[in-house]
């Protein structure tokens, strides 16, 4: 049985319609990661899982209960926000003890849970501190533990670190994944972060105008994009139009084709080729001259801009050297690895 059942589910700001019949399921202890623009419905779809909007239609199940209209006390769902939410008038220790007091627990119950959460998101020390004596990737573990600590049956994350710097928030999505794993934890994290969403889930389900358009695994949706959208959406594939496919790869197909960035290779020194196939496998195009028209270093790797014909191609390379940072003007011989192309439909 899943753990989380929705079917049909739909919602409406007057005229305005949010999401349309969504449906998935998810199972016990997966993590998965409602991906997508801003506007396309995720956040207001995770609000409404937890019952803080309500729905116009359809059904959500949490192990078999229907509880599409219970109130948000009454789901056992916890929910972190982007902005924390913190009393800042109690301490640390307030404030992840909160619900259970809600919840009439005695206070030798409450100080016993409370410190078995604190060491479980490493809050050691600051038990006494307010939230304005700690760091934006502290008070988010508070909230985080305020969350946890209640025992729910579903954990729900609304872009809890986006406020956050690239360095904590690599540290704390880590930290955030190794609980939910240790916990074996149902959970739903709304990002429009790929890389966030990439590194942290068991599957994406990606939203675009109110529809859940795509969901697999982090690979399946990288590498195997359902349409243009999310070849646009999803890294930085190239679209060809059919034409172009046509003309560079003698390819024919009745739509775009989406290229990636890695998969196409610039001719170096060093990198062996036979009988059509590189030394790691992949069946290669003839070769192709292009001329570089910018690049850009992003650490460890070198994203150029290439014109090739009547197309302009993103291109990234392995930062091995700095005798790849080479200068506008200069022709390259591109492969592509032709294993790669994909066709994908408006």
């Amino acid at each position: 049985m899943s753990d989380v059942s929705v079917s049909r589910l739909t919602k409406r700001f007057g005229d305005n319609t949010v999401f349309e019949a969504i449906d998935f399921d998810i199972r016990q202890g997966e993590f998965i990661t409602l991906l997508g623009p801003s506007g396309c419905g995720k956040s207001t779809l995770l609000r409404s899982l937890a019952g803080l909007n309500p729905v116009d239609s359809g059904r959500i199940l949490v192990a078999g209960e229907d509880i599409t209209h219970s109130a948000p006390q009454q789901r056992g769902i916890g929910m972190v926000f982007q902005s924390y939410a913190l009393f800042p008038n109690m301490t640390v220790a307030g404030n992840i003890g909160f619900g259970l007091k809600m919840q009439g627990a005695n206070k030798a119950h409450i100080e016993q849970q409370v410190g078995r959460i604190i060491e479980l998101v490493a809050l050691q020390g600051k038990e006494q501190c307010y939230p304005h004596q700690l760091s934006g990737g502290q008070r988010q573990r508070v909230a985080l533990a305020r969350a946890l600590v209640v025992k729910p049956r579903i954990l729900l994350l609304d872009e809890p670190l986006s406020a956050l710097d690239a360095k904590i928030r690599k540290h704390l999505r880590q930290q955030i994944r190794d609980i939910q794993q240790a916990l074996n934890l149902t959970t739903i994290f709304v990002t429009h972060d790929q890389e966030e969403a990439m590194t942290m889930s068991d599957r994406i389900f990606l939203m675009h105008q109110g529809k859940i358009v795509q969901q697999g695994s982090p690979e399946t949706i990288y590498t195997q994009p359902a349409n243009e959208f999310v070849a646009g959406f999803m890294g930085h594939y190239n679209l060809l139009s059919a034409a172009q496919a046509k003309k560079l790869f003698a390819l024919d197909s009745e739509h775009k084709v989406a290229v990636r960035p890695e998969s196409i290779y610039v001719a170096e020194a060093g990198r062996q080729e036979s009988g059509g196939h590189y030394s790691d496998g992949a069946h290669i195009s003839a070769p192709m001259r292009g001329v570089l028209k910018s690049q850009q270093l992003l650490g460890n790797v070198i994203r150029y801009q290439v014109a090739l014909d009547d197309c302009e191609l993103t291109v990234d390379q392995l930062n091995r050297s700095s005798g790849r940072l080479l200068p506008a003007g200069s022709v390259l011989e591109l492969r592509f690895n032709l294993n790669e192309l994909q066709p994908v439909s408006a």
